[in-house]
């Protein structure tokens, strides 16, 4: 891991050209790849800093090795993940370079869990999947909130969101997942996969936001990272039904920056015990930046020895103590965090 360049995947798109900006503004070396040689020539121009190019397109396998062989840690920007991901993560472990993905959907999560952690252990580095603001904040909600607590029967989290405009790519990841059969669960103990009748709730957030009526449940990766840490017995992740109601958000693909820049999000996790429970939040604005901003704080933590300290697969909140790290990203201005008492300390 001698490496000091944090490589990006899927550079040229709005994410990951967040992404490599705020490694740039942190003075770390970068590596643009992605499939596009002319594009990432401009953007490595753009960004300055000796920022290299790296054209790696998704059918080249020794191209991707040769990116993982170059950097400490790769960032995977570039969805949808059911398309992407494994040759990116396997390239990653053959390569011999930390990893960092954005998946939010719930097959590429659980095939990290099942492929990945023997070619991670063999080239002793830690890979990190669904650090992501769908399925990666609610992880990390979940992870503080039920620290300390016990008889967990059932963990919720809830997103409500507005002015969300979709990427391409982000468009494309919410029109798989929600024409997916097989969705996985997680009800009485257990992974279950299967058709799943989609319903509507009411999620009780606190005011001044207040309850709101869901979309129950989504297919995002709470499902299968969450009990990996959290002893419970039911996760479910629900979204705002007017979400996806809005006008625009299936027809913003060539939205520019700032537009992108003005969803609002609330995001929410309860969890309940045989004798109550707790709950906690985030506020912001943003959601593209937060995820952003995340999947640099924990490349940034992996580069520099700040990691779990073994090497294997993670969630967000299995590689890094959850509270702090929900912390940094409130103290870098993303959002505002609310946890019990017991999570603050």
């Amino acid at each position: 891991m001698s490496s000091p360049h944090i490589a990006v995947y899927g550079a040229t798109g709005h994410t990951g050209r967040l992404v490599a900006a705020e490694l740039r503004a942190g003075g770390r070396e970068v590596i643009v790849a992605g499939r596009d040689g002319g594009a990432l020539k401009a953007l490595a121009d753009e960004l300055g800093g000796n920022t290299r190019a790296h054209q790696a397109p998704l059918d080249d396998p020794a191209a991707l090795r040769d990116l993982a062989g170059q950097a400490g840690v790769l960032i995977h920007c570039a969805g949808p993940f059911a398309d992407t991901g494994e040759p990116v993560a396997r390239a990653a472990a053959e390569g011999g370079c930390h990893y960092v993905d954005h998946a939010l959907e719930q097959h590429h999560t659980k095939w990290m869990f099942d492929t990945m952690p023997e070619p991670a252990r063999r080239a002793g580095v830690t890979m990190v999947t669904a650090m992501s603001f769908y399925g990666g904040m609610g992880d990390l909600l979940a992870g503080a909130v039920a620290d300390g607590l016990t008889g967990i029967e059932r963990v919720t989290s809830a997103y409500a969101v507005s002015g969300w405009r979709l990427t391409t790519a982000a468009k494309r990841t919410a029109e798989l997942l929600f024409a997916d059969t097989r969705r996985i669960t997680y009800t009485d103990g257990a992974q279950h996969v299967g058709y799943v009748e989609p319903r509507n709730a009411v999620y009780p957030f606190p005011p001044p936001l207040g309850p709101r009526t869901m979309i129950a449940p989504v297919p995002f990766s709470e499902v299968v990272t969450v009990p990996r840490h959290v002893p419970t017995r039911r996760v479910e992740a629900q979204l705002t039904a007017h979400t996806f109601e809005e006008e625009q958000v299936f027809s913003s693909e060539h939205a520019d920056a700032g537009t992108r820049a003005g969803s609002e999000f609330t995001v929410a996790v309860q969890v309940i015990t045989q004798d109550g429970g707790a709950a906690g939040q985030i506020s912001g604005r943003d959601l593209w930046l937060l995820s952003a901003m995340a999947s640099v704080e924990a490349a940034v933590r992996l580069a520099d020895g700040r990691g779990p300290g073994r090497p294997g697969v993670f969630g967000p909140a299995e590689a890094f103590p959850a509270a702090p790290f929900l912390r940094e990203l409130e103290r870098l201005g993303l959002f505002t965090l609310t946890l019990p008492g017991r999570a603050e300390s």
